[in-house]
């Protein structure tokens, strides 16, 4: 009887050895693909004032819009978002875009 429970614990002492809790299980990246795996930099408020600088309302400009460029026309910029309102020739509605993404003509 003694010698079938001192069994018992030590194939349940070897099976807990065995089993993994720490997470080693789970494969890290590599350093090489973390350095690869880099965020789109935003821009910067600098770069976004300029951009507002040279745009002012009511110069003719082109933005893409779902893929395609189009011509606009400048409404208003707000320098403090970054975000130019603006009028696609053709449409009746105003849209906002990102000072960015716009392109002077």
């Amino acid at each position: 009887m003694t010698t079938k429970i001192l069994a018992i614990l030590t194939l349940a002492l070897l099976i807990s050895a065995c089993e993994s809790t720490s997470d080693e299980a789970k494969p890290s990246p590599s350093p090489t693909a973390q350095a690869n795996a880099t965020q789109a930099p935003s821009p910067s408020p600098e770069s976004t004032a300029t951009a507002a600088a040279a745009v002012k309302a009511g110069d003719k400009v082109k933005v893409t819009i779902k893929g395609a460029a189009v011509e606009a026309t400048v409404v208003s910029i707000d320098e403090k978002a970054g975000k130019a309102t603006i009028k696609v020739q053709g449409e009746t509605k105003e849209r906002t875009v990102n000072v960015a993404e716009i392109v002077k003509q």
